[in-house]
């Protein structure tokens, strides 16, 4: 299983919000918030702001900070500081671990295992769409490599089952990534096909060359059988997931709910039928929209509509993008997320 290193190590980018709008505090805030395991940045702005995917204004960070890691640990301090012009979050050492001799909070320079660094999103809820071949774009050449055998006594392989492949060429990739193409997605807009999603099927790995190749299937989430399709699993990508507004006007649809259901909500992965070169990027914040109709019956029985004003009700996180799609993790939601609806910058 490939480790989500990019969810927990934070690099430090700008927030793209117009100067003119100002952090607004929830009412009462605390004056402080002692980080524990489960914590995200998102959940702990929130403490805070009104608008807790703006956690990089209210840290003070800048895209000159880019390079310098921001990590925060269960245990850590949070403090809100208004003495300034601007609300801002600072972090120290809780008491009693590192604290000075007056017994005050001081801020520390320590190391800790990276596992235990506090995430700026869930990642246990996108960790099976960093890197696995989830989208299969037009132009892409799908795989040759497939499952065309399994052992004589079984229909369906799991973790740690041989199966045979025909398409791996040589030795020269030893670990792979198990998949079945899915349905394709239209674009709301326009009805043409954009891409075709896959469903993500486990880890195998190369035992031996040939044609058919064998090899063993190292952590499966479904079952593997004849006709599935495997890809070179590509190394471990360090990604920032530090939330902004986009530079530019974005106008995206939503195209799918993964998982095949009709409706999602608060933590729910959606596509969206824009992707890199629309200017979408990773870290990119949304926010969605429903056109409404309202519906009256008159006395003699006769239904009427009239559009009323489109309805804001939830924020989406970009953490994975395409040339033509991305996925986005809905991170708050007032109402169920439903195909069609628009996504637009909050």
């Amino acid at each position: 299983m490939v480790r989500i290193i990019s969810a927990l190590i934070l690099t430090v980018t700008a927030a793209c919000a117009s100067a003119a709008e100002s952090l607004e505090l929830v009412d009462n805030p605390p004056d402080r918030h002692i980080v524990v395991r489960g914590d995200t940045l998102w959940g702990i702005s929130g403490k805070f702001l009104k608008q807790p995917w703006r956690w990089p204004e209210i840290w003070g960070m800048n895209r000159d900070q880019i390079k310098n890691p921001h990590l925060i640990y269960p245990g850590d301090v949070i403090l809100l500081d208004l003495s300034g012009d601007t609300p801002r979050l600072r972090q120290a050492k809780a008491v009693g671990s590192g604290s000075g001799s007056n017994g005050r909070l001081q801020p520390q320079v320590y190391s800790e295992a990276i596992e235990q660094v506090i995430p700026s999103i869930p990642p246990n809820i996108i960790e099976p769409f960093i890197s696995k071949p989830l989208i299969l774009e037009p132009g892409v050449e799908v795989s040759e490599a497939i499952i065309v055998a399994t052992a004589e006594d079984r229909m369906f392989v799991g973790s740690g089952d041989e199966a045979f492949v025909s398409g791996i060429p040589d030795a020269s990739v030893e670990k792979w990534y198990l998949f079945r193409p899915g349905k394709p997605l239209k674009d709301p807009d326009t009805g043409e096909v954009i891409a075709q999603e896959a469903f993500f099927l486990g880890h195998a790995k190369l035992v031996k060359p040939g044609e058919p190749a064998t090899i063993r299937v190292v952590q499966a989430v479904e079952e593997i059988g004849r006709g599935d399709r495997l890809l070179p699993a590509p190394p471990p990508e360090i990604i920032s997931y530090v939330p902004h507004r986009p530079d530019s006007e974005i106008a995206a649809r939503v195209v799918s709910i993964y998982g095949g259901v009709n409706e999602g909500g608060s933590h729910s992965v959606i596509a969206l039928n824009r992707g890199r070169n629309d200017g979408l990027e990773i870290g990119h914040v949304l926010a969605l929209f429903r056109n409404r109709v309202s519906v009256a019956v008159d006395k003699d029985g006769r239904r009427s509509s009239t559009p009323i004003p489109e309805e804001r009700y939830a924020l989406a996180f970009v953490f994975r993008t395409f040339d033509n799609i991305a996925y986005a993790l809905v991170v708050e939601s007032s109402k169920s997320v439903i195909v069609g609806d628009s996504a637009r910058n909050p």
